[in-house]
């Protein structure tokens, strides 16, 4: 049986290896890899307009394309940062928002155009176990930030 592997692929209209390095450098476990340029004609631009970009995020595999405009990122897809504290949120937050715009409940746009939800790993735990009461105040809180905020997600928890 054949090996099959799984890449996510992003499509950047320009500036893919200026965000590939941005990424890469924020997010721990993670590497940029090799860049290929292709210098034949393509239907995207004169030679050398276009080129891949191999990187990982925390060691899970992604490929940028730099090939000039086709269709811009949406929240269909997005990339989720489960933290561990408060100081990793602010860190992700401030850094990848910069040039973008933040978004309700953890959500924001880089200045490329990609979005990402900036979350607590304890936000799982708080809003899906089994006390739905907990579950909707913590729920409802978090419907009311924009970056997250752990302090408040645990006084909801508390009641």
């Amino acid at each position: 049986m054949s090996k099959i592997t799984v890449t996510q692929f992003l499509w950047f209209a320009k500036n893919a290896e200026e965000a590939v390095k941005l990424y890469t450098s924020l997010i721990p476990g993670s590497e940029m890899g090799k860049v290929t340029t292709f210098h034949s004609e393509s239907p995207s631009g004169p030679p050398g307009s276009v080129k891949t970009i191999e990187f990982t995020l925390a060691g899970i595999p992604y490929r940028a394309l730099e090939a000039g405009p086709l269709d811009d990122f949406n929240h269909a897809f997005s990339i989720q940062v489960n933290c561990e504290t408060q100081e990793e949120i602010d860190r992700l937050w401030d850094a990848l928002g910069k040039g973008g715009r933040h978004e309700p409940c953890g959500w924001l746009k880089d200045k490329y155009g990609l979005s990402w939800q900036i979350v607590p790993r304890l936000l799982e735990e708080l809003a899906g176990g089994p006390d739905k009461a907990q579950a909707k105040r913590v729920t409802d809180a978090m419907m009311k930030m924009g970056k997250i905020e752990i302090a408040g997600l645990k006084a909801a928890a508390k009641g």
